[in-house]
């Protein structure tokens, strides 16, 4: 009988798992994960996303064991470790998820070229990472991506999705060597957020259901409410314990709600179709900035630890802290607060960022924080939001900030958004005016 590898990376999943389905449909599969430290070691050190991959990994290796086999995990550069399992099983093929991102570029260019000394072929599956494959969408103009989401989306929602792949009733393959699924501890010994959630495909499935038990239907309406609800389902999304291309099947875009949340993925596509396309911008900016940068330490340390004086952004930086994790709407204004306002280089920001947030992705990180900074595809690169007027429209009562700033807790209703009309001894001065206060 064949066999065939499957390689997990950003999908983490058994459900509508394109490469698990085209591996598994071959004959005898190895389940396979590699702990590149390529990856794991890298700078920023990111705690929180190593600890929901290992809890993750735990998912998916009880997850396969129920369908028959475990999953493999091996430690080394991904390409030899690969090739090893090749070389150990004889395996014809290798199956794995398309990516955007230059490691997995990369990755897949060394795969071939080591796969095909074995006379083994390298599978790679679009549309598992993302909802519509990045390569599929282009502009009238004939370039190789849109610059403008909104043509986009339009285009995004007409775009049939791919169909879903089956879940293997049953897998069975050769007995291969690999390492016990990894606690945290082995992996780092830096803290996480306190406050972190963490799990994988079954924990991702609940959360799902629950959110489109309801809770979606009343997005277009809350998705800004800063205090508000929020599906929690977007770290789930970033391993892939979640299929992107699942979650808008499962949504009713005929709502006003289901079209607001689906909007959100299709950010997350068309964020991923310019980093396919330019994979430079993980690190340089997409337009001319339109204001001078500042070299301002002291701003930067300040917003990093929630010390600005304007309790809308320090209340987002401290959640980031607490739970390695932050609403869309607080990671906009926090984004916008340090580009535009104190004048700091988004890449500092998004750096901070990448080492807290656990769905922390390169694609939607750092294009998120050119679009915040004026670098990106915002066709209003000169926009700046006041986060006074922000805080009392997207927090009106104050909830959000009493929640995360217990030094300003007395203060009553939208008086928490101007701390400096009141005696309040611990809370730092603003750091730059704005009209309002």
């Amino acid at each position: 009988m064949p066999v065939t590898i499957a390689l997990f990376t950003r999908d983490l999943r058994v459900h509508d798992n394109p490469m698990l389905a085209a591996a598994a449909a071959g004959g005898a599969v190895v389940p396979l994960f590699v702990l590149d430290p390529g990856i794991i070691e890298r700078t920023p050190i990111a705690p929180n996303r190593l600890r929901f991959l290992t809890a993750a990994l735990a998912e998916l290796d009880a997850k396969l064991r129920e369908l028959g086999t475990p999953l493999v995990i091996r430690r080394g550069p991904v390409v030899e470790e690969v090739a090893r399992v090749i070389t150990e099983t004889g395996a014809s093929a290798v199956h794995l998820a398309g990516d955007v991102s230059h490691y997995s570029r990369i990755r897949e260019q060394q795969l071939r070229v080591r796969a095909g000394e074995a006379a083994c072929r390298v599978v790679v599956h679009p549309a598992s990472v993302t909802v519509v494959d990045p390569s599929e969408l282009r502009p009238a103009t004939g370039r190789d991506h849109f610059s403008v989401f909104t043509p986009y989306f339009r285009r995004w929602l007409d775009t049939p999705l791919r169909a879903e792949a089956p879940r293997p009733r049953k897998l069975s393959g050769p007995t291969v060597k690999g390492e016990a699924v990894p606690e945290f501890a082995d992996l780092c010994h830096y803290p996480t957020s306190p406050q972190l959630s963490i799990g994988g495909e079954r924990t991702g499935r609940k959360l799902l259901r629950e959110w489109l038990s309801g809770p979606v239907n009343s997005y277009h309406t809350d998705n800004d409410n800063l205090a508000g609800s929020t599906s929690g389902l977007s770290p789930y999304l970033h391993f892939g314990c979640l299929s992107a291309g699942e979650v808008v099947r499962r949504t009713d875009l005929a709502t006003p709600g289901g079209e607001a949340f689906a909007r959100q993925l299709a950010w997350r596509d068309f964020h991923h179709q310019l980093l396919a396309a330019r994979p430079d911008l993980a690190h340089t900016d997409f337009r001319p900035r339109p204001t001078p940068l500042r070299a301002d330490p002291h701003a930067l340390a300040a917003w990093a630890a929630g010390r600005t004086g304007y309790p809308v952004i320090d209340a987002a930086m401290r959640q980031l802290r607490a739970e390695g994790w932050m609403p869309g709407r607080a990671r906009l204004l926090a984004a916008s607060f340090l580009t535009k306002s104190l004048g700091v280089d988004w890449r500092l920001g998004a750096a901070h960022f990448l080492t807290w947030l656990v769905d922390g992705d390169i694609a939607n990180n750092q294009l998120n924080w050119q679009w915040a900074a004026g670098t990106g595809t915002d066709t209003r690169p000169n926009r700046v939001l006041n986060p006074i007027r922000q805080a009392e429209r997207f927090d009106p009562d104050g909830v959000y900030v009493r929640r995360w700033l217990p030094e300003l807790a007395h203060l009553p209703g939208a008086a928490v958004h101007k701390p400096w009309r009141a005696d309040v001894p611990d809370y730092p001065a603003p750091l730059v005016e704005f009209n309002g206060m």
